[in-house]
């Protein structure tokens, strides 16, 4: 906009610059022939030729052109050039008009000089008869014209691009003050997403944005709320059904000590089955509540150790089972940053998941390679629209539902909890046995002091 209102004053302004400086020397070259005209009056009859050479030359330094006198009969008294005395003028239409008592201006070839020229001529009036007793011709060149009207655009145009530069200087400053405030909430808002429901914005900038700011503020302190009674409504519920899950499976366990018939014990034995996957769900539900509030701060972990410690968890249940967790060698293992508790939590998840699908006398492998943790199964896989659709809460795929226990948060829960510490976990079908599925574990290089460095 500021370019156009720029364009817009300057375009006319220049026009009108041109014409005005055109004017102004064509005026004034009438206004010089005249003073030449009347100055030579008396030196014209009889001609006095060395008073006219000093008059015409003082005359062109003035008007920057070439000044000729001449007599009645046009014919040439003297010349700022220096021509040859006598020539005769009297073919020129300027000189013709001014001979025949008229001033004239025109602006015409040169063909002795190869340019445009502005010719003014005037009338040599007697002072007592005021007959025509000779012309005065003034010629400058068009170019020097053009110069000067060159350099009065050339100065407009400069000042247009000074007053441009300012208006966008001024115009950054003033965005920037406007844009600050929604910078800042921007910035603020990304804090929120990143779970920091403390960020709190300045009330700043105009009304609107100060009022957006104060919205800000309250839906910040709303979902903090919000979130901080779910956390204690989950809490208190886990808290209450632990309680009588226990008591209710201690009298499944006194029930089938009583004494009672073989099909009665199966039924107590699936009512435990059940008790304990409630409790289980209970348990997960918890934990599940508090994923997004990170309560321990970042620490660099070795993933091969992770990878180890899991397998050294593990490896006796699993061979219960019938079962094996084998442990592969790392590959350039790295250190990430994140919560070990989580990562183990996330781990034990990933494991557990696996070694319920995996057939009977097959085995799970565990790999740590870069910044991954590769958790590889010989179950039947996934179906491909149930790759994404595991990760949702209590949302068990085909093989799952065949499959005994299990709550449907396991994957939930390590999602979850890996992304709390900017990483993911990803499943997929393995594509080197053709069987099975592959869960990775992925978390951020650590950037602080390794331990060994400390």
């Amino acid at each position: 906009m500021l370019l156009l209102a720029v364009v817009a004053l300057e375009v006319p302004l220049i026009f009108s610059l041109n014409d005005r400086v055109q004017a102004e020397v064509r005026t004034q070259a009438r206004g010089q022939t005249d003073v030449v005209a009347a100055s030579v009056a008396d030196l014209v009859a009889p001609p006095r030729e060395r008073a006219l050479r000093k008059l015409t030359a003082s005359a062109a330094r003035s008007v920057r052109g070439r000044v000729i006198v001449l007599d009645a009969r046009g014919e040439l008294l003297a010349d700022s050039a220096h021509r040859q005395l006598g020539t005769s003028y009297a073919n020129r239409p300027e000189v013709r008009v001014a001979l025949a008592g008229r001033s004239f201006q025109s602006q015409r070839g040169s063909q002795t000089l190869g340019q445009n020229i502005l010719a003014t001529a005037a009338p040599v009036l007697s002072g007592t008869h005021g007959r025509v007793v000779g012309a005065v011709r003034i010629t400058q060149s068009v170019s020097a014209v053009r110069r000067a009207v060159r350099r009065s655009t050339a100065g407009l145009l400069l000042v247009g691009v000074i007053v441009l530069a300012l208006g966008l200087l001024a115009g950054a400053a003033i965005a920037g003050q406007v844009v600050r405030p929604i910078r800042h909430m921007r910035a603020a808002a990304a804090r929120v997403a990143a779970g920091d429901l403390d960020t709190r914005v300045a009330l700043e900038g105009s009304t609107e944005e100060r009022s957006l700011a104060h919205s800000f503020n309250d839906m910040t302190d709303r979902i903090r709320d919000m979130l901080a009674r779910q956390q204690a409504f989950v809490a208190d519920a886990s808290h209450q059904l632990r309680t009588p899950l226990a008591a209710l499976r201690l009298r499944l366990e006194e029930a089938a000590a009583a004494g009672v018939s073989p099909e009665a014990a199966i039924e107590l034995a699936a009512g435990e089955r059940e008790v304990d996957r409630i409790a289980q769900l209970v348990e997960e539900l918890l934990v599940l509540s508090s994923a997004g509030e990170p309560d321990t701060s970042a620490e660099p972990i070795d993933l091969a150790a992770v990878a180890a410690s899991a397998h050294r968890r593990w490896e006796l249940l699993a061979r219960e089972r019938g079962r094996s967790v084998v442990l592969v060698d790392p590959q350039a293992p790295a250190y990430v940053s994140a919560a070990r508790a989580d990562v183990d939590r996330v781990l034990d998840a990933l494991v557990e998941n696996a070694l319920r699908y995996t057939p009977a006398g097959t085995s799970v492998q565990l790999r740590a390679a870069g910044e991954t943790i590769e958790v590889l199964d010989e179950g039947p896989g996934l179906a491909d629209d149930e790759i994404e659709a595991v990760f949702e809460r209590f949302h068990r795929g085909a093989a799952g539902r065949r499959t005994p226990g299990g709550t449907g948060l396991g994957l939930t829960i390590a999602r979850t909890l890996a992304r709390r510490w900017a990483g993911d976990v990803t499943i997929a079908n393995r594509a080197d046995t053709g069987s099975g599925a592959r869960a990775v574990l992925h978390l951020p290089r650590s950037t602080g002091a390794l331990p060994e460095d400390r």
